[in-house]
């Protein structure tokens, strides 16, 4: 089964700026996407979707292609990661490239591995999922929140408020680091059938600001040791 793995990296991050490429742990952050990919010897191709030179040039050095640099249309604030993805599937087509599967993951990722991907990859081929979801639970359940209402505290679902913790259904959240597809259902834009791909919370770290970036290289040192 034909497979791409296609790493988004777009130049123009503001609160983390040149944060694509950015070191982290002792390489830019998008090596360990790229490496990742490589090392899981799963996809034909390992490309990375990009509108920056300079992003291409350590993209190439770290062993990925860049055939074609990112349109306009999808390299402004408001293209979609699905729009990035349509637009790199419809430029292979046109060189006559079909893949049956492909994986996005994103190149501030650096708690993505081969194993994980492997591991990932088979669970869309065994099954009859379209995609394959990576997803961390909440730490603290979301059925006790808080909200103010009149300037007061209040219990958003009061109907939760006294039960115990391990009688709450257990609610996940977007680990923000992969996702695999079924090619053909993903350009059909249907429905999809989604597939859990749960994570542990000390390998998953949103990476917005400079305190996430500290917290994420204190996370990856405790994942690799």
């Amino acid at each position: 089964m034909s497979a791409l793995a296609i790493i988004t990296a777009r130049g123009g991050s503001k609160r983390i700026p040149l944060k694509n490429i950015k070191e982290f742990c002792g390489k830019p952050i998008i090596a360990y996407s790229i490496e990742a990919a490589l090392e899981s010897n799963i996809f034909d191709e390992v490309m990375v979707s990009t509108d920056s030179k300079d992003i291409a040039d350590v993209a190439k050095y770290y062993g990925a292609s860049v055939p074609f640099m990112r349109s306009s249309k999808t390299s402004d604030d408001f293209a979609t990661t699905a729009d990035v993805l349509q637009e790199v599937i419809t430029e292979y087509e046109k060189c006559g490239q079909i893949f049956e599967t492909m994986c996005c993951i994103y190149p501030t990722a650096p708690f993505v591995t081969a194993k994980k991907l492997q591991d990932a990859y088979k669970r869309l081929t065994d099954s009859d999922a379209d995609l394959i979801q990576p997803v961390v639970a909440f730490s603290f359940p979301p059925q006790r929140a808080f909200v103010i209402r009149e300037g007061q505290l209040t219990y958003r679902y009061p109907e939760c408020a006294s039960m115990r913790s391990q009688d709450l259904e257990n609610w996940y959240h977007d680990a923000g680091q992969f996702y695999f597809h079924r090619v053909e259902a993903f350009m059909n834009k249907g429905t999809l059938k989604i597939m859990p791909f749960e994570l542990p919370e000390t390998e998953v770290q949103d990476i917005d600001n400079l305190t996430d970036w500290e917290l994420a290289e204190m996370k990856y040192c405790l994942m690799r040791n």
